[in-house]
């Protein structure tokens, strides 16, 4: 699956530098010039990463990384603040504020593109080559492939996109709505009972290898995936 990186950076210049060194890393770069930008991109289709210039029109990124740490839908997404700022109080009140990484102007797109990557892994718990493993599940993102074991695992590429958040997210619970934002994207009509029927899809691929039970249901809540069966 394509990592999208969203670009909240009011010079264009730096927006096109930042997106083409991601287009030849493999990741998509989502163009926002300002918060307003941001959030609306975020409601579109809710990113993998977000770089966040400091300064930035109308609401300064410090102050957006906040918000996007309070709201339910944003809290997780790793955030790399862009800055000119490179006193260590300025880094401090980054961090506070939630930001995951810190990179001062000018930096170099080859360091940029490293520090997404470790960030990514660390977040969605993949090693160097891109593989998640929980519960004798394991996907390559890479190739694009689910393994129960050794065995391919023949799955749709809306089951395996789902798949591919809950191990990116275990142990947390998701409502359909939340679901149908980080899956499907905000901006695609889906009714929430599609997720249901997607889910019912999921079990039955990890029914013959006896996973199935990893994708529980919380009543009243959604669902979550969970190693503890």
């Amino acid at each position: 699956m394509q990592k999208r990186v969203l670009i909240v950076e009011d010079e264009p210049s730096i927006r096109d530098m930042v997106a083409f060194a991601l287009s030849k890393a493999g990741m998509q770069g989502i163009h926002a010039a300002d918060a307003r930008a941001a959030q609306s991109a975020i409601a579109d289709q809710v990113p993998d990463l977000i770089l966040l210039d400091w300064m930035l029109p109308g609401m300064p990124g410090i102050d957006f990384a906040r918000r996007l740490r309070r709201e339910d839908l944003t809290r997780d997404i790793p955030i790399i603040m862009l800055t000119a700022r490179g006193d260590e109080v300025d880094r401090v009140n980054g961090l506070d504020a939630g930001v995951d990484d810190y990179v001062v102007k000018p930096f170099s797109a080859r360091e940029l593109i490293a520090r997404i990557r470790a960030l990514m892994r660390r977040a969605h718990g993949e090693d160097s080559a891109g593989v998640i493993e929980i519960a004798g599940l394991r996907i390559d993102s890479a190739a694009h492939r689910v393994f129960a074991g050794e065995h391919i695992v023949p799955i749709g590429p809306t089951e395996y996109r789902l798949l591919h958040f809950f191990m990116t997210h275990p142990e947390r619970v998701y409502s359909r709505s939340q679901l149908l934002d980080h899956v499907w994207g905000g901006g695609v009509y889906v009714e929430e009972r599609t997720v249901d029927v997607h889910i019912r899809r999921l079990r039955m691929t990890l029914m013959p290898f006896a996973l199935d039970g990893c994708v529980q249901t919380v009543r009243g809540s959604g669902y979550r995936f969970s190693a503890s069966v």
